[in-house]
């Protein structure tokens, strides 16, 4: 191995292999060399933020509320130019033969530029680390032998904590290098997973930065199996967008969507890391609670409920609202009176219902023009009205009272509860849309009095943000990125769909991890519900997490729950990392081998069905064994994690106990539920999975 000497992050490259021949690098202590280049970029760091602390905002504010913003933009500054201890600053190096945009001449001098989670400079502004999303730091994870991209060097660091402990060089262009596969990139791939999502910012395959740098104006929808670094890829293009769009995303605003709390939770430290602290995190629950979410749905309520043909029952409901004028509208202004008459304003209203749009906007027209038509008479009569004066119509107590009449106000909630609670009114709107059987399905039994009181379901909170949509439009983001989509139902993509409208999205999901009645059946079909139909369907195939046994082993499975689906290929060989036994006292064994995976290094999950959590959480406090829950975050002290089924989806942990996949199948709705549940249950783990039985094994996975 070799190393150049360490320039400020950028400058002329030494010891490269160019067209004319090698250069010798003399260097008696390259990692020593790194390490102080490394030390150097820290103080430079430092520097920045103090920089930014030291600033006197006193005499640049006109007023306490450009203080107040000021302020509070030059307290995210220094949030963001953190250092974090454990956090490499820089993780690679490339070494250009040429200059970055200039001539490539013969004997044209190189420079070399140090890849890091964010931009550093020193006190003159030359760089010290380049951040990853910057164009000149794309060929760290596209260049290759075939296409170097004018790297003569491409180096890899290896830390320990935060501390520089190895490096390894790729000389791009030397073709007597023999081609292997990168220790320090494995090694940082399989390391233990203590704590939160980390990024993977350092090993960022091709497939993947391709995905990561697309344009901001299209959506990309990306399905991925297990360990195939989704997720991360989702998160890490929402940073690389904030890069390259920053302004016009600070305007319009990024969202990411997860399935539930504990996996925002476990997601919530990657952007931070990379210092993106801007995105909003929520599930597809809190962008709906316009209610308090108390009841559940049994399964077929739920599809019904989740069907797209109920937008269209919704829409016919809320334009039900509307009452064709039968009487003229008399505006008494003064000594004159003005005459409106019931086919003008019949005209009027049907000119509004033609125009579709928000029924909220179209309340807030009417007055406006029943008040244009006797501006219209008054003009006739020789006056001369101006903007005040319709203004002053519009909200006579004659036209305010006609329009109550014909385009009542319609609170979105009661709408809904209408619905469901009244079998007619249901009847009426839902005729040729929903069967009869799919009407008695969503009614509820016992009627509910009213808003407050009503039983809502995560589903009946979809359709009041469905019908809230149809009073008053939806506010869109600038981005969305939306992860495991696949379990989400057409009204729910759609209530997402609305809140990015007029922008773009990063649809995320693996068709196989599919467990609610609802699940996605293609992507085609998700994307055309989200309104983004013609969003670009890349697929990462190239498992990095999950071992290449223990992915084997669960794609047994995939000829049930995903007929045609491509297995994931993992790139990780661990022999071992597959154990299934059966169990003769199961709950003894499972404690056991929760034990043995804690003598590991790293985390430790065990994942039982919903209704064996209770037994097994008794279980582990018999024993002394402490554990957490899912969301919670692992320590070095603390380290098993007890994960209903239900919750697994998007968690990984290097060590997996899984405890009886019969009762996890079993704990569905249906067949195929349950093994779309194992499946995902079978592949959290990182570097090792033990399955303990003490029922048969589903036949499906031999």
């Amino acid at each position: 191995m070799t190393a150049a000497p360490c320039c400020p992050g950028r400058g002329r490259a030494a010891g490269l292999r160019t067209a004319g021949g090698t250069v010798p690098e003399i260097d008696a202590d390259p990692l020593g060399r790194e390490r102080a280049h490394l030390a150097a970029s820290r103080a430079a760091l430092r520097a920045m933020r103090e920089d930014v602390e030291a600033l006197d905002i006193k005499d640049v504010t006109a007023n306490w509320v450009n203080a107040l913003v000021l302020g509070s933009q030059i307290e995210e500054r220094i949030k963001a130019l953190a250092d974090l201890s454990h956090t490499p600053l820089f993780f690679g190096r490339l070494d250009y033969l040429h200059a970055p945009g200039a001539e490539l001449a013969e004997g044209a001098e190189g420079e070399n530029f140090y890849i890091g989670r964010r931009h550093v400079h020193d006190a003159d502004g030359d760089p010290m680390v380049i951040d990853w999303r910057a164009p000149v730091s794309q060929p760290f994870y596209r260049a290759s032998r075939k296409d170097p991209m004018d790297i003569g060097r491409r180096r890899r660091f290896g830390y320990t904590g935060g501390e520089l402990t190895a490096y390894e060089d790729e000389h791009l262009t030397d073709p007597s290098e023999a081609a292997r596969t990168s220790k320090l990139l494995q090694a940082e791939i399989e390391r233990p997973r203590v704590g939160p999502m980390r990024d993977i910012v350092a090993t960022i395959q091709p497939e993947q930065d391709e995905i990561v740098r697309s344009g901001l104006s299209g959506t990309v929808c990306v399905q991925g199996g297990p360990g195939t670094g989704k997720t991360a890829v989702g998160l890490h293009r929402v940073a690389y967008l904030l890069y390259a769009h920053r302004e016009r995303l600070a305007r319009t605003g990024t969202l990411v969507i997860g399935p539930n709390r504990s996996f925002l939770h476990y997601i919530e430290q990657v952007l931070p890391a990379l210092g993106e602290l801007e995105v909003k995190q929520a599930t597809v629950g809190d962008l709906v609670a316009h209610v308090e979410v108390k009841g559940e749905d049994d399964a077929a309520a739920a599809v019904v409920k989740g069907d797209a043909r109920m937008a269209g029952v919704l829409r016919r409901a809320v334009r039900s609202h509307v009452t064709m004028p039968t009487e003229p509208v008399m505006v008494v202004r003064g000594s004159r009176r003005w005459r409106v008459p019931a086919y003008e304003l019949d005209e009027i209203v049907r000119e509004l219902l033609d125009r579709d749009i928000r029924y909220g906007a179209a309340r807030d027209a009417l007055p406006q023009r029943i008040a244009h038509a006797v501006l219209v008479r008054m003009e006739q009569a020789g006056e001369a009205p101006d903007d005040r004066v319709q203004d002053a119509v519009a909200r006579n107590a004659a036209v305010k009272a006609a329009v109550k009449a014909i385009w009542p106000a319609v609170d979105p909630a009661k709408l809904v509860l209408r619905l469901l609670s009244d079998a007619d009114f249901l009847a009426e709107h839902a005729d040729g849309v929903l069967t009869a059987d799919e009407q008695k399905a969503i009614l509820w039994a016992k009627p509910a009095r009213s808003v407050k009181s009503a039983t809502w379901s995560p589903s009946d909170a979809v359709l009041i943000d469905e019908a809230a949509d149809l009073v008053s439009r939806t506010h869109s983001l600038g981005h969305v990125v939306l992860d495991e989509a696949q379990d989400l139902s057409p009204m729910q993509y759609r209530a997402v769909g609305r809140r990015c409208s007029t922008g773009s999205a990063t649809v995320l999901g693996d068709l196989a991890q599919g467990t609610t009645p609802w699940a996605t059946r293609n992507w085609d079909e998700a994307l055309a519900h989200l309104g983004k139909a013609d969003a670009v369907v890349e697929e990462l195939t190239a498992g990095f997490r999950v071992p290449r046994e223990v992915i084997a082993y669960a794609s047994r499975l995939l000829p049930s729950i995903s007929p045609g689906l491509a297995p994931v290929s993992s790139v990780r060989e661990n022999p071992g990392s597959l154990d299934v036994r059966e169990a003769t006292d199961l709950d003894v064994e499972v404690l056991a081998a929760c034990v043995e995976s804690l003598r590991h290094e790293g985390s430790t999950g065990l994942i039982a069905a919903d209704a064996r959590v209770p037994v097994l959480a008794d279980a582990l406090h018999a024993a002394g064994l402490p554990f957490l829950a899912p969301g919670e975050e692992t320590t070095a002290e603390s380290r098993l994690t007890l994960v209903p089924a239900s919750l697994a989806k998007g968690l990984e942990y290097d060590y997996v106990v899984l405890d009886e996949p019969a009762a996890i199948v079993d704990g569905e709705p249906d067949e195929r539920t349950g093994l779309r549940r194992l499946y995902v249950a079978l592949t959290r783990a990182v570097s090792g999975l033990t399955v303990l039985h003490a029922a048969p094994l589903p036949e499906q996975l031999g």
